[in-house]
């Protein structure tokens, strides 16, 4: 019954920024830490970026860092991931994922803490 869909994905060509959107419902989505994560071809699931119950703080994996910013809208229960710079090796599915937790500093890097998790959507950046 919990749902969470990201939208946004896209072509985009190398330089370019695209702007993912997650909704989420069935959730208290205040009371959990969100995050994205992706998935290149032949490649891991990788973590992209978390944030906090309220949006107060953030965390992103090196390879994102300055250019990604995660941020979320509590009253619309939707997540964000604004994503400036795009390289060609940004190219991956993305998924939206909800962790639960019990602490409002919570932040979590490992796929396996989360609970949720979205459908994907691709996000293409040609060279």
């Amino acid at each position: 019954q919990v749902q969470l869909v990201e939208s946004g994905g896209g072509l985009v060509q190398a330089g370019g920024s695209l702007r993912l959107s997650c909704a989420a419902s069935g959730l208290t989505f205040i009371r959990y830490v969100m995050g994205w994560f992706r998935q290149a071809p032949g490649k891991e699931r990788e973590f992209v970026a978390t944030i906090t119950w309220s949006g107060n703080n953030t965390y992103c994996a090196d390879s994102v860092k300055g250019r990604f910013t995660i941020s979320r809208d509590n009253t619309k229960n939707t997540m964000f991931l604004q994503m400036n710079s795009l390289k060609p090796e940004d190219t991956a599915v993305y998924y939206c994922a909800a962790g639960s937790s019990t602490t409002y500093f919570t932040l979590y890097r490992e796929a396996y803490r989360y609970r949720y998790w979205g459908q994907g959507t691709q996000v293409t950046v040609s060279s």
